[in-house]
């Protein structure tokens, strides 16, 4: 059994809430045309925080072609805890969506974000705080871009900020 890292160092497996939110940090810096995440619900990570919600912003707001698309088996932290990226949803609702998986993802309990085809994150299993992560490592991305379109094809309602219907 391999023990688990203690410091930020890529390519390692890393155990801890903070180091986990620090490696999000580092990877949605990082991202500049595309940004992929799938999440449970986005409680852990530093979501709700101002510094990652900057990093979202400047993403967008940076490059015209940027593209965001977060896939959640559940929606309601983002919709009462995250109302800055919420925000984010009514500006960039144009290159930014919001999916909640249908019942047949919610086996899933791994989350990871993807950054422009080339970093990413992926957290093991939800109820515990050990990820990898790492930066120009297209071989593992794009494993876990083929996974988040297996995810993608099990999506079910989009998240909006307005009721649908009439």
């Amino acid at each position: 059994m391999t023990s688990a890292n203690t410091t930020l160092e890529p390519d390692r497996i890393i155990s801890g809430e903070q180091l986990y939110n620090e490696a999000i940090s580092l990877i949605l810096k990082s991202a500049q045309r595309e940004l992929l995440i799938f999440d449970q619900d986005m409680s852990r990570g530093g979501f709700s925080s101002l510094e990652n919600f900057n990093y979202l912003q400047n993403f967008l707001s940076s490059n015209i072609a940027s593209e965001l698309t977060i896939i959640l088996q559940d929606a309601g932290y983002l919709q009462q805890k995250c109302p800055r990226v919420l925000s984010l949803l009514e500006v960039y609702g144009h290159k930014m969506r919001v999916h909640v998986t249908n019942s047949s993802a919610r086996h899933a309990k791994d989350c990871f974000i993807l950054a422009d085809g080339e970093h990413y994150i992926k957290r093991i299993h939800i109820d515990q705080a050990r990820f990898k992560y790492a930066l120009n490592d297209r071989k593992n991305v794009e494993a876990l871009n083929n996974r988040f379109m297996e995810l993608a094809d099990a999506i079910g309602d989009a998240v909006t900020l307005k009721p649908l219907g009439l």
